[in-house]
């Protein structure tokens, strides 16, 4: 109850922020010029709490490089990021998160860029109603949130360590997840299943078990990282229930006047990106890594979440199954 008051109530946290808190306020002490060398890679930025990331990030001087499925879209979220920030720049390029190839393709296309990597953001989520496959045939919302996140991090890990290197500045990377992620329980993470549920396919439930693997990934690729010595920091961030296309897919499953009183409780889109962008810019998480925020402030997820041999498990089964479909088999 308490808990629940003071996120009502907006009071801050030990960070000096709270739930009201918007993503320009949490940035609001990051001059343009500390910034201007910085790059960021982010998912989803052609709506909601990622399209406010961009804009912010870049009102701040980071350079913003936006990985779209439609183009278009990003052109223009571009536009009206330049139209606030005439100096932004903004690279485009195409990628399909649920495909492996494609983003394959997307980073073989930014590495030969030859731009810095300081900022990754894994924010692009996706909710199935219905049990979709993509085309590695694997379920869609897994797919998206989880594999293509982890493939993509994967594939560009290296050039933010040697970027963190040369620069002497922590590379950063914000898995974005949901509280949601407290309703998966025990017997019901199961590499396989996740991969295709087959029967019995509850869409609510892949989301919450893809979020669920977001923060997993955090903490396990955070403790290889720290083992490797490498000065690039991972955290998974909980952005708050923000009236997204997310929300409006999960509509279906509540009532409309138990969708009306949830809204009253819903955080703006600005507020939304207020911890994803503390957690990529704020001095305050400098060196913090295999850690969950929610309202700009460390907190705490589930018992499951932080269990080091279930997150090595998980780890261990998808080095696997991408080794696998990327190398074809030797005739």
């Amino acid at each position: 109850m308490k808990a629940t008051l003071k996120y009502l109530a907006g009071i801050a946290g030990p960070s000096g922020y709270g739930s009201k808190t918007t993503a320009e306020q949490a940035t609001r002490d990051f001059s343009n010029s500390s910034n201007s060398h910085l790059t960021a890679i982010i998912t989803g930025a052609t709506s909601g709490i990622g399209a406010e990331t961009a804009r912010v990030l870049a009102k701040r001087g980071v350079r913003i490089v936006i990985p779209a499925r439609d183009l278009k879209k990003a052109e223009i979220v571009k536009k009206f990021i330049q139209k606030e920030s005439p100096m932004a720049e903004i690279v485009l390029l195409e990628i399909d998160l649920s495909s492996f190839a494609s983003i394959q393709r997307f980073c073989a296309e930014f590495l030969s860029l030859e731009l810095p990597l300081h900022i990754l953001i894994n924010n692009a989520g996706k909710f199935s109603q219905k049990l979709e496959f993509s085309e590695d045939k694997i379920e869609m919302t897994f797919a998206t949130n989880y594999l293509g996140h982890f493939l993509l991090t994967e594939l560009l890990l290296e050039k933010m360590v040697e970027t963190a290197k040369a620069t002497g500045i922590q590379g950063r990377i914000v898995n974005v997840t949901s509280v949601v992620h407290n309703w998966v329980k025990r017997d019901q993470f199961r590499f396989c299943k996740l991969l295709n549920p087959k029967k019995y396919y509850n869409g609510t439930r892949a989301y919450a078990q893809s979020k669920l693997a977001n923060i997993l990934h955090a903490k396990e690729f955070s403790r290889q990282l720290k083992a490797r010595n490498a000065n690039v920091a991972i955290n998974a961030v909980h952005p708050g229930i923000v009236k997204t296309g997310i929300i409006r897919d999960h509509k279906g499953f509540i009532t409309d006047s138990l969708y009306f009183m949830a809204s009253k409780l819903l955080k703006s889109t600005s507020q939304g990106a207020a911890t994803t962008c503390y957690v990529a810019l704020n001095p305050q998480t400098e060196g913090v890594s295999g850690k969950y925020f929610a309202d700009c402030n460390e907190s705490h997820c589930s018992v499951l979440a932080n269990d080091e041999t279930v997150a090595h498990k998980l780890w261990k089964g998808t080095r696997v199954l991408i080794h696998r479909r990327l190398l074809p088999p030797v005739n």
